[in-house]
């Protein structure tokens, strides 16, 4: 009985260090991201070698380097380079969780960049794939207030290019807004991001 219990108390032992060595590489990971992202990015991979079953880490891996793609625009070759690893860690994260809304939104945003960086070459071949990213997770999970967000946010961005009226996609970023009020990750390391977006995109709908 007495070495019975020994092995519980080793083994709850390890899982609370286990974890506690989790959340501190993922908070780390979290800080580092606030100067430099491809640092950051580069502690997600080293979690998720680890975290083999968890879709986060991967999926943090990916959009640092995605969001950090829209400030190299001008430099393709590295942009490129950048953004096939950051395919490759949203391939790994949706190997772990399928049908996933929010690698659905990251996976449309990474093609974002890619229309951003050339209309001309990539708005034909991922405008489509963009909105349909968009339409699969609004199905998965409606009420989730970044997939409602980012498929206003394109929307409005295709609408501002072709001349037409934005206010119809202003409504959906104020509804995003009032799910964002009430939105709870499921924990402390669950996407939780977009109400600042959704602020700025609502000013501007009312300028």
């Amino acid at each position: 009985m007495k070495t019975l219990a020994i092995i519980v108390v080793l083994f709850v032992t390890s899982i609370v260090t286990a974890q506690t060595q989790y959340q501190q590489g993922m908070q780390k990971a979290f800080d580092l991201w606030e100067t430099n992202a491809i640092e950051a990015s580069q502690l997600f991979e080293r979690i998720a070698k680890v975290e083999t079953d968890n879709w986060l880490p991967p999926y943090y891996a990916a959009e640092t380097l995605i969001l950090d793609g829209f400030s190299k625009l001008n430099d393709k070759q590295a942009l490129e380079a950048q953004l096939n690893q950051a395919q490759d860690f949203l391939n790994q994260a949706t190997a772990i969780s399928k049908n996933n809304p929010e690698i659905m939104v990251m996976q449309a945003l990474l093609h974002t960049v890619y229309v951003a960086s050339d209309g001309a070459t990539y708005g034909m071949t991922l405008s489509g794939k963009i909105m349909n990213l968009y339409v699969e997770a609004e199905k998965i999970a409606p009420n989730n207030p970044r997939v409602v967000l980012s498929k206003a946010d394109w929307n409005i961005g295709g609408a501002r290019y072709f001349g037409q009226d934005i206010k119809p996609f202003c409504k959906d970023v104020e509804r995003a807004l009032e799910l964002f009020a009430t939105f709870k990750p499921e924990t402390a390391f669950h996407p939780d991001w977009g109400r600042e977006r959704a602020q700025q995109i609502l000013a501007s709908c009312k300028q």
